[in-house]
């Protein structure tokens, strides 16, 4: 769902804007890496993955907030955390391939949480650059 702010033109998705939905999205991931840990009694750090990936999401995310002459450079690394994210949910394929789904059900409920979770927030950034490019091309961006 995306919004569009009069006021400034700003791109949103569910009445937030990227940066907001960055931050909330960083704080998900180390959530869920967290309470997956906990709940799942592991002492392996991969079950950790999500919070190490959401943690540099939530920092330049915040980044992105408080210097915003570097949010062009912040919100791209923002980015590039997601994309990783989501290529590392696409190896719940390999446990469906492999026949080996759900031996680990929290390693793959996480791999699954990463894959649709990353698209959506990689998707929703990529139209969030495409969205300011045109305002800056239209002359209607500072």
């Amino acid at each position: 769902m995306e919004v569009e702010n009069q006021n400034n033109n700003e791109f949103q998705v569910a009445g937030l804007n990227i940066e907001i939905l960055s931050v909330y999205y960083g704080t998900f991931l180390i959530l869920w890496g967290l309470i997956v840990s906990f709940i799942s009694e592991s002492s392996s750090i991969t079950s950790l993955i999500p919070s190490i990936l959401g943690a540099p999401i939530l920092i330049f995310s915040y980044l992105s907030i408080k210097f915003v002459s570097k949010k062009k450079i912040f919100m791209h690394i923002v980015v590039l955390f997601g994309l990783i994210i989501f290529l590392g949910g696409l190896d719940f394929i390999r446990s469906l391939v492999t026949g080996n789904a759900f031996e680990n059900l929290y390693a793959d409920l996480s791999k699954i949480m990463m894959l649709l979770t990353g698209l959506f927030f990689t998707y929703q950034c990529i139209r969030s650059f495409i969205h300011a490019r045109k305002i800056r091309e239209s002359g209607s961006a500072e």
